[in-house]
């Protein structure tokens, strides 16, 4: 092995320590994890990820029109027409038209809503579980963070 090769090995190493221990590199570790325990629940219902992000929009009995169904989970509308009918076919929503201009619209189905309730309960769960331990003044300045994180990540 040459010294050239040794040096890159460890270049590499103290490269990856250094990423390892960054802000960054944790909140999007933390995030991976976090959508892998989503993952079981979503997928123990035939659906995959992004499915919830569908779901949760439609938490008005009403439904939800497919432009603001665009907005709220940031897919376009060939990619939210291909959802949607997929959740159609699974029974968990239908389509209908909705407001004065029969706009194209999505309403989950009673099935749909158990899920999305499921879904509901599970993500609320995992939040308990990884704050729980914090006391109120902890989780608020642990929100505060994220909230600046988000707002700086967002510009």
């Amino acid at each position: 092995m040459s010294i050239r090769h040794i040096k890159k090995i460890i270049y590499d190493y103290f490269m990856q320590e250094t990423i390892a221990k960054t802000t960054i590199y944790n909140l999007i570790n933390a995030g991976h994890l976090a959508r892998q325990a989503m993952l079981v629940p979503l997928q123990s219902h035939g659906l995959i990820p992004g499915d919830d992000a569908i779901l949760f929009a439609l938490s008005n009995p009403d439904g939800e029109s497919e432009e603001n169904l665009c907005l709220l989970t940031s897919l376009d509308k060939a990619a939210l027409d291909v959802r949607l009918e997929r959740l159609v076919a699974l029974e968990i929503l239908q389509r209908v038209e909705i407001g004065k201009e029969n706009s194209p619209a999505a309403r989950l189905t009673k099935k749909g809503f158990k899920i999305s309730n499921v879904l509901v309960a599970n993500w609320q769960q995992l939040d308990d579980a990884l704050i729980g331990e914090l006391d109120k003044k902890e989780q608020a300045s642990l929100q505060k963070n994220l909230n600046r994180f988000i707002k700086l990540l967002s510009l």
